[in-house]
């Protein structure tokens, strides 16, 4: 009993502090000092809310950029469902599928003379990822001018000022596909 008493206290202390004060504390730092972020880091427009910056969407439409195939199951870019095929290399049916990603980019975007992206057939590890390379973004250009009826200068001007360039060796530039598209919307009513 002498040992008892002084361990179910120190359970009920440390779990009272892991498990409630800590969190909390935690939680209200991010939303004092990063509140956008620890809010999901949600992209609205016109009050609605549109996505995330930190998670992809599916754009199908010739007028949009493309991302990063999702590897999520049972619906593209699920948060709940994260995670890679994990198809290995070797795999056929991991060729198959992107064998047909490269067949469905090639067709729906004629005019590129380079190949296609990796990064386009490829889905990231969490099958989630918002962005793409401004060399992804280059392959999909004139299919985006001629959908939306703007020079191709024009929208290499939009992926350029989307361009995410990280801090001296820390990752390679990024542009977030959900922003650009926004960016598009934005020019082409704004040039209409």
């Amino acid at each position: 009993m002498n040992y008892l008493r002084p361990s179910i206290v120190l359970l009920l202390f440390i779990t009272l502090i892991t498990g409630l004060i800590y969190p909390l504390a935690v939680t209200g730092l991010a939303h004092l000092f990063f509140p956008q972020q620890s809010n999901g880091s949600l992209i609205t427009v016109q009050n609605k809310v549109v996505g995330s910056a930190l998670i992809g969407q599916t754009f199908s439409q010739a007028g949009y950029f493309s991302g990063r195939p999702s590897a999520t199951s049972s619906e593209p870019y699920n948060p709940l469902a994260s995670g890679g095929s994990n198809l290995a290399g070797s795999n056929p049916l991991l060729k198959q599928r992107i064998d047909t990603d490269i067949q469905r980019l090639r067709q729906s975007n004629p005019e590129a003379v380079t190949p296609v992206p990796a990064e386009l057939v490829l889905a990231s590890a969490s099958g989630l990822d918002p962005h793409i390379t401004p060399q992804s973004a280059e392959f999909q250009v004139q299919r985006i001018a001629s959908a939306r009826h703007l020079t191709p200068e024009q929208v290499r001007q939009l992926i350029k000022l989307h361009t995410q360039t990280p801090l001296s060796i820390l990752g390679e530039p990024v542009v977030n596909v959900l922003e650009l598209n926004l960016a598009l919307d934005n020019a082409t009513q704004v040039g209409q």
